[in-house]
């Protein structure tokens, strides 16, 4: 498969891979032994969508969400999701000011760059809900006036799993919005020794120094907005949907929402490697990741089990398509 002609981009595709790089490795410092899971992330952020972070408690989910913020220079704020949070302590209030005797309207932690949603699923519906808006639009609406929210606005959701007590399940609508869910299970021997005999000297994340900023990170964004998908390809990822649709042990499979997002972290994962066009491995890489929470296996299975049971199925379907050489 060839180049396609593409007009002159203000950021360059090498210029992407060189910042991506420096992004992964001053990431990696701190997140250990996890490079996929680095990538996957710094591919959610340039594609500009949000990240579900799925797993046991004390495997590293809320250093990864810190890490991502710094190394990327934005604005992070950290929600603490109870039961007892009320929509407004995310969004924010409307507030009565006695000298002007008007009401003025106070932003929540929403109103920041990158967004920790922490243990999402411990907040009732209705306060998961108050995100549906921000992560779909990038606004809110509070008593009738909507208010933008920076860019870029990105949201890292950890999640435990739903076997705990305390829980809630998120709904599907809210599933959807997650461009890539991720697990990142325990380190290896080695890493996890080395945690034991470092940790005592400080928490490493705090050390991390930006690498991008607000800006590059907008730049990589537009880059990978204009990343070209050919024809062929476009038909292996429609294939690949309707496969999971006609599967017999699917119950859903992916919707067009899941198609575009495919596709957009596909355009993403293109400049990892200094390209202007996607290839149809960049398609198979992200095909897991970006539909394992929006498919829905046959059965009563929920939380973990049922992802896994997606994620398998998902990986026989992708076996099944044949990619475009």
């Amino acid at each position: 498969m060839t180049a396609p002609a593409l007009p002159r981009s203000p950021l360059a595709a090498s210029a992407a891979h060189a910042l991506l790089t420096r992004a992964s490795e001053a990431l990696g410092r701190v997140v250990r032994g996890k490079r996929s899971a680095i990538e996957l992330a710094l591919t959610t952020v340039v594609a500009g969508g949000h990240l579900l972070l799925e797993d046991a408690p004390g495997v590293g989910k809320t250093t990864l969400a810190e890490g991502l913020a710094r190394v990327c220079g934005l604005r992070l704020a950290r929600i603490q999701f109870t039961a007892d949070l009320m929509p407004a302590d995310v969004t924010g209030v409307q507030v009565f000011s006695p000298a002007s005797g008007e009401f003025h309207f106070r932003p929540g932690p929403l109103f920041h760059e990158l967004v920790l949603a922490d243990e999402l699923n411990r907040a009732p519906p209705r306060t998961q809900s108050a995100l549906l808006e921000a992560m779909a639009h990038a606004h809110v609406t509070v008593d009738g006036t909507t208010h933008l929210l920076p860019r870029p606005f990105i949201v890292v959701a950890t999640q435990n799993p739903l076997d705990l007590a305390g829980t809630y399940p998120l709904p599907d609508a809210q599933l959807d919005r997650f461009l890539v869910r991720l697990t990142l299970g325990h380190p290896s021997p080695e890493v996890e020794a080395e945690l034991v005999t470092t940790r005592g000297l400080g928490e490493p994340v705090t050390s991390l120094a930006p690498v991008l900023d607000p800006e590059q990170v907008r730049s990589l964004q537009a880059r990978a907005a204009t990343v070209h998908v050919a024809a062929e390809v476009a038909r292996f990822v429609v294939a690949l949907a309707r496969a999971t649709r006609e599967h017999p042990g699917l119950e859903r499979g992916a919707s067009t929402r899941a198609v575009l997002s495919l596709t957009s972290a596909a355009r993403a994962r293109a400049l990892w490697e200094a390209r202007d066009f996607v290839i149809p491995q960049d398609v198979a890489d992200l095909f897991v990741p970006t539909l394992s929470h929006r498919v829905v296996p046959r059965g009563s299975m929920q939380g973990l089990a049922a992802r896994e049971e997606a994620s398998a199925l998902l990986e026989s379907v992708l076996a099944s398509v044949s990619a475009p050489r």
